[in-house]
C-alpha cells in the first residue's frame, strides 16, 4: 500500500508503503544479481510498469534540455506524475513540493513491515501511519487511493472462501459483492488475475470509495474496517456525504506523505537512469 508521494502511493495502484529509506524513488530501481530491489518484493507484484515508463520517459526528455540536465530527480518526477494521475481521474489538483533527491539504497527487505496488509485492522493501520507522523484522518484519506487501480485475486481469497471457522465468506461483505468477487476470482483462478479496487467507479478518483464501505463493498478487510470500527466510521460517513471535505483532507495527507523520508543534499543524488543507481 508509495515512495515519493505515489511511490508512497504506487501510482494509485492502491497500496501505500513507507519504505525505510523514505520518499526517494527507490521503488523504481531494477534488481541486480547482487541485490533484490524493492519492486521485486512479492507484495509489489502489481506495480504498474507503464506508470514507471512514463516517469522514465519524462526524465529522458528533461535531460535532453541543457538547462535541465541532471537537475530533476526521479523522485520529484514521480511525485508530479502521481498528482497528474489523480487530476486525470477527476480528482483534486494540489501543489507538489519539489527538491527531493533520489535514494541510494533499494532492497526488497525494506518493504517488510512498511506496507499495510489487506487484513489489517484500524489499530494496526493507525500504528503504521503514526510511525510516519500521519494521523488516523490522514490514514483514512490515503486509503481512498483504493478508489482507483486494481488488486490481485490472491489478496481476497481468504475473505471470500475461507474467512474463519464460522463463516466461509466475511459476513461484513455485501452478499452481491461477495458473489461478484467469487465470479471474478474462482478458487482455481491464476492468483495474479486483477480485479478493480472500486467496483462502482474504478476509473474515477472520487468519494464513492466511502459510499462503497457503507454498503459493505470494501475490497480488503483493511478497507471495510474503516466503516465497521467506531473510531473511523464517523469520518467515512462524513466524507461519503461531502466530497470537497474529502478532497481537502486528501491533499493535506498527500502533502504530509510526500515529506516522509525526503532526501536532500548528500543523503541522495539525482539519478541519470531512474532504474539504476549512478
Amino acid at each position: 500500500m508509495f515512495k515519493c508521494q505515489m511511490s508512497c502511493f504506487l501510482l494509485l495502484k492502491g497500496s501505500f508503503r513507507f519504505p525505510e529509506m523514505g520518499c526517494d524513488a527507490s521503488v523504481m530501481i531494477q534488481s541486480t544479481p547482487n541485490n533484490k530491489a524493492e519492486k521485486d518484493h512479492p507484495d509489489n507484484i502489481s506495480l504498474a510498469g507503464d506508470g514507471f515508463d512514463v516517469v522514465i520517459k519524462a526524465k529522458e526528455a528533461l535531460d535532453k534540455i541543457p538547462s535541465c540536465k541532471n537537475k530533476v530527480s526521479c523522485a520529484d518526477i514521480l511525485a508530479l506524475a502521481t498528482r497528474d494521475v489523480v487530476v486525470a481521474a477527476k480528482g483534486p489538483w494540489y501543489q507538489v513540493e519539489l527538491g527531493r533527491r533520489d535514494g541510494l539504497v533499494s532492497t526488497a527487505a525494506s518493504v517488510n513491515g512498511n506496507l499495510p496488509g489487506p487484513n489489517d485492522k484500524v489499530t494496526q493501520l493507525n500504528n503504521l501511519f503514526a510511525k510516519n507522523k500521519l494521523t488516523q484522518e490522514d490514514m483514512i484519506a490515503l486509503s481512498a487511493a483504493h478508489t482507483l487501480g486494481f488488486a490481485h485475486c490472491s489478496k481476497v481469497f481468504n475473505r471470500i472462501y475461507n474467512f474463519n471457522r464460522t463463516h466461509s465468506v466475511d459476513p461484513t461483505l455485501n452478499k452481491e459483492y461477495a458473489l461478484h468477487l467469487q465470479r471474478s476470482c474462482p478458487k482455481k483462478v491464476d492468483p495474479r488475475i486483477a480485479i478493480d479496487m472500486d467496483p462502482v467507479t474504478p476509473r474515477k478518483f472520487d468519494n464513492v470509495y466511502f459510499k462503497n464501505l457503507q454498503n459493505g463493498k470494501g475490497l480488503f478487510t483493511s478497507d471495510q474496517v474503516l466503516f465497521t470500527d467506531r473510531r473511523s466510521r464517523p469520518t467515512v460517513d462524513a466524507w461519503a456525504k461531502n466530497s470537497p471535505a474529502f478532497n481537502a483532507a486528501f491533499i493535506k495527507a498527500m502533502t504530509k506523505l510526500g515529506r516522509v523520508g525526503v532526501k536532500v543534499g548528500s543523503n541522495g543524488n539525482i539519478r541519470r537512469d531512474c532504474g539504476a543507481f549512478n
